[in-house]
């Protein structure tokens, strides 16, 4: 019932407080006002109770009761109605190239570099309802898993369907994965176009040469956020492959092309991270998200319904049952 309400002038509340005033200013007025008659007996009168007598005390209470809903009414009640339109102004696409090759099943994070990477990211794409998104990956070749679409439930399943495997070509082709990532955003009309570009090692394939890459990606407008995923010194990664498939481990030095991934994204006007743990890797997806905003236009409208004329008409109700009882059945009285 009262859901929504709200109240345009709230200070006129502050008049509540003649009612306890004028119930104070009753209760003297109505002992100055009893006659007393002092006598040595009354053995001889008859004692009866009029129950009229206690009732007259009913006018006082009907007029403070609409004194208390007038000032309620003019208090301006009223329900409140929003409803929001939102627009988007400035989309972004995004293309995140992800690095799939062996070394990412390294477990200095947990509980691998590629499993700790999906979580984040795809926390990353939740927090993105108003952009496009699409994924590539790359190894010692790359190839677009997704492309950029609005589609949230299309890009989260593709994400979680990412793995290692034995198709792509050994290696890490830096330089291939962001000419693709380039490829699938060069035609598109976003006012802004963004590459997460993710490896854990140094460009060692591909026939692709990732400062070319990154000057193509220059040429388009794209920025390119580069990650150095991977802990400082050495990470149980694979070495070899059992006989039944399984991956053997053994501690290996971590050797990331800083220098390239700095570079890259220097010259598109993005900026480089290194991730050392799951919390850093988090962290650097939360930073992306805050450095690239989209403008979003939000309109609301406002529906006002009030709600004052029943309770003036209560309050009117009442004022008048008060002064019928008041000329009729206690004229006598008061």
């Amino acid at each position: 019932m009262f859901d929504n309400i709200e109240f345009l002038n709230k200070e006129l509340f502050w008049l509540l407080l003649l009612i306890p005033i004028a119930v104070i200013w009753y209760v003297f007025k109505h002992n100055k006002q009893t006659a007393e008659l002092k006598m040595s007996s009354i053995q001889g009168f008859k004692v009866t109770s009029s129950i009229w007598s206690k009732l007259r005390h009913l006018l006082f209470a009907l007029r403070l009761i609409a004194l208390g809903l007038l000032i309620t009414a003019l208090a301006r009640p009223r329900t409140v109605d929003v409803s929001t339109k939102t627009k988007t102004t400035r989309g972004i696409d995004i293309v995140m190239a992800i690095d799939v090759s062996a070394s990412m099943l390294a477990k200095d994070l947990l509980p691998n570099r590629l499993e700790a990477l999906k979580k984040v990211a795809a926390d990353f794409i939740d927090g993105r309802p108003n952009d496009r998104i699409g994924l590539v990956e790359y190894a010692g070749e790359a190839y677009t898993k997704t492309p950029i679409t609005s589609d949230k439930s299309i890009v989260l399943r593709s994400m979680r369907d990412i793995k290692y495997n034995t198709i792509i070509e050994g290696g890490t082709a830096i330089g291939m994965g962001l000419a693709t990532s380039v490829n699938r955003l060069k035609d598109s009309r976003a006012k802004s176009k963004v590459i997460i570009l993710l490896t854990d090692g140094v460009n060692n394939g591909g026939f692709i040469d990732p400062k070319i890459a990154s000057e193509l990606a220059l040429e388009y407008g794209i920025k390119v956020y580069t990650i150095g995923l991977g802990t400082n010194g050495t990470a149980l990664s694979p070495i070899s492959i059992n006989p039944n498939g399984t991956f053997r481990y053994g501690r290996q030095q971590v050797e990331i092309d800083e220098e390239l991934l700095k570079e890259i994204a220097e010259v598109t006007g993005g900026k480089y991270f290194r991730a050392t743990n799951n919390k850093k890797l988090a962290e650097i997806y939360n930073e992306i998200n805050k450095l690239e905003k989209t403008e979003v236009e939000e309109k609301k409208y406002y529906n006002y319904e009030e709600k004052y004329r029943p309770i003036v008409l209560l309050a009117g109700l009442l004022l008048l049952i008060e002064l019928l009882l008041r000329n009729t059945i206690f004229r006598s009285f008061v």
